[in-house]
């Protein structure tokens, strides 16, 4: 017997599951199966090679020492010269490394042969995937692939930047873009002043040049410093503009770029946010130089997108580990499992999981079918904003009773539940925090009413008999919201449900949409899990979403 197998055989005497490791991610989440089953081959075996890797004690090991070796700040030299560096480690390296290999900067532009029609949603379940190992890498990645969206608006700056930004070959050395086989894209937005309100922003931009500005002024958050470019917004003299700015000058120096310090954040600890001065700093200019929101929003809505696959995915990882947690562990003479309220419990959350996972997956199917089918493009519009609120809002509570499943044993850093829990408020903050979602969807409800009308056919198709009633509550919300828009939650909320819903019936998910709805839009109020009643067979559900490894 090895060293290896005696370890289990005494942790299985001390009443202690072996580690949640080796377990194929992709393989042992049937939902995400069904979801790939008529996708091309290739691309399946793709998501097999990714499912093994994210679980592998190799990776979670690198995913751990990223997260402890946090980022460091140099912002002087030995001789007192500026250096405006971030240092990360190399377990972060490694992550960008591989993920870039896989294309979760680019797959969603590169028009592969086997993701013609399916680019966002192949690149989805990669992000999911991934996220299950560790999210603090994906922010430049998701920045980087959704700030195509953005230059687009200056077809010169694409001609150039684009080939750059869609190589997959990871280039972390501190030269000017130009030099470099592949570069990487953050944001700045936010200023103190103004925080989600980006028209109070007083950075400012002159023209120097046509389409070359000069920028001045300061952002609190910008994320991912040692990126090769930031798409920024300032004040021009016409308006609200776009600019897309290098970090380095073509020579190598500066472009006037003073990181301040990093923020010190609950979590996302792998990757730094800094706060950032910038003077006679010089920018490419996108779009027209008063539609800097509307440029940057065809990023966002991207990047909104990720948040919920992001919440969608460390919540799917954070239960798995529980259930196999209970199943290997004996409470009062039989598997913890098996303990009715934890099957409940569990069931309850898997609801859940199984929810966002469809939800998400469904809004990328729309991003690749918006442009041919005005059904998808109203689903696209109006579920961006729903799915990031719900999907981001329910992380952070179903992660943490994922912990309490765990006990003391959820509760230690050297699980990445941990690390799980820290990251999960941070998809619901940034691209936009909850209220700023349930005000996009009324901005909908006042610009475009026919949208929701598209939309409420999809539900009253998948929802089925359900589908008459589900639309009647949703139509009295959107009508309470007209008058009040205190109530916008109510809706959104609404929506997330009834779309969700219907997702899980369209895969022919039966039992398990039935007890989502049933549930969920026609049971009263519930506040945490495990309230599933007997109609419903808990260990059915669980079975079934997490089957037992083999």
């Amino acid at each position: 017997m090895n060293q290896m197998n005696r370890t289990e055989q005494k942790l299985a005497e001390l009443n202690q599951p072996k580690p949640w490791s080796g377990i194929n991610a992709y393989r042992s989440d049937p939902l995400v199966v069904d979801i790939t089953s008529s996708m091309p081959k290739a691309l399946r075996d793709e998501f097999d090679a990714l499912g093994r890797y994210v679980t592998s004690p190799e990776a979670q090991e690198l995913a751990r020492m990223a997260n402890e070796g946090v980022p460091k700040l140099r912002t002087h030299g030995p001789r007192g010269e500026r250096l405006d560096v971030v240092e990360f480690h190399p377990a972060w390296h490694a992550l960008m490394r591989r993920s870039m290999t896989t294309g979760l900067h680019s797959s969603a532009w590169e028009n592969l042969p086997d993701e013609q029609g399916r680019s966002h949603k192949a690149r989805a379940i990669r992000f999911y995937l991934t996220a299950q190992l560790e999210c603090g890498h994906l922010c430049p990645l998701t920045m980087t692939s959704a700030s195509v969206a953005a230059i687009t608006a200056s077809p010169a700056v694409q001609k150039e930047w684009a080939p750059k930004i869609l190589s997959r070959k990871y280039d972390s050395s501190n030269r000017p873009w130009m030099q470099k086989s592949a570069v990487t894209i953050g944001m700045g937005m936010t200023e103190k002043q103004g925080g989600t309100d980006v028209r109070a922003n007083t950075s400012t931009a002159e023209r120097v040049g046509e389409g070359i500005y000069r920028l001045n002024g300061h952002k609190w958050f910008m994320s991912a410093p040692m990126s090769d470019a930031f798409v920024m917004l300032a004040q021009t003299r016409e308006g609200l503009g776009c600019f897309l700015v290098p970090r380095l000058l073509e020579d190598g120096g500066a472009n006037g770029l003073r990181f301040q310090r990093l923020k010190d954040k609950l979590g996302n600890r792998s990757n730094a946010s800094t706060e950032v001065e910038f003077s006679d700093t010089f920018g490419f200019l996108l779009g027209a130089p008063d539609a800097g929101i509307r440029t940057i929003l065809d990023m966002v809505t991207l990047t909104r997108l990720d948040c919920a696959l992001a919440s969608a995915g460390m919540m799917r990882a954070s239960l798995a580990e529980a259930v196999h947690h209970t199943r290997g562990r004996k409470v009062f003479g039989k598997a913890l499992v098996s303990q009715p309220m934890m099957t409940r419990v569990l069931a309850d959350m898997a609801l859940d999981v199984a929810a966002a996972s469809a939800l998400s997956f469904r809004l990328a199917e729309a991003f690749d079918k918006a442009h041919s089918s005005a059904e998808d493009a109203a689903y696209a519009r109006i579920m961006t904003p729903v799915a990031k609120y719900w999907c981001c809002k329910i992380a952070p509570a179903l992660i943490y009773e994922a912990m309490e499943c765990l006990g003391g044993n959820g509760y230690v850093e050297e699980r990445a539940l941990a690390r799980h829990y820290r990251e999960a408020p941070v998809n619901a903050i940034w691209e936009g925090s909850g209220n700023v979602m349930a005000l996009d969807v009324l901005r909908v409800l006042g610009r475009g009413k026919e949208l929701f009308e598209q939309l409420f056919a999809v539900f009253g198709r998948d929802l089925g008999p359900a589908g008459r009633k589900t639309v009647e509550v949703l139509r009295a919300a959107m009508s309470l919201c007209e008058r009040d828009e205190g109530a916008a939650r109510m809706l959104v909320e609404q929506l997330a449900l009834a779309a969700a819903a219907a997702e899980l019936y369209r895969l022919g998910a039966g039992r398990i949409a039935d007890a989502f709805l049933e549930s969920r839009l026609a049971a009263g109020w519930r506040s945490t899990y495990g309230m599933l009643d007997s109609r419903f067979d808990s260990a059915y559900v669980l079975d079934l979403l997490y089957p037992a490894a083999t």
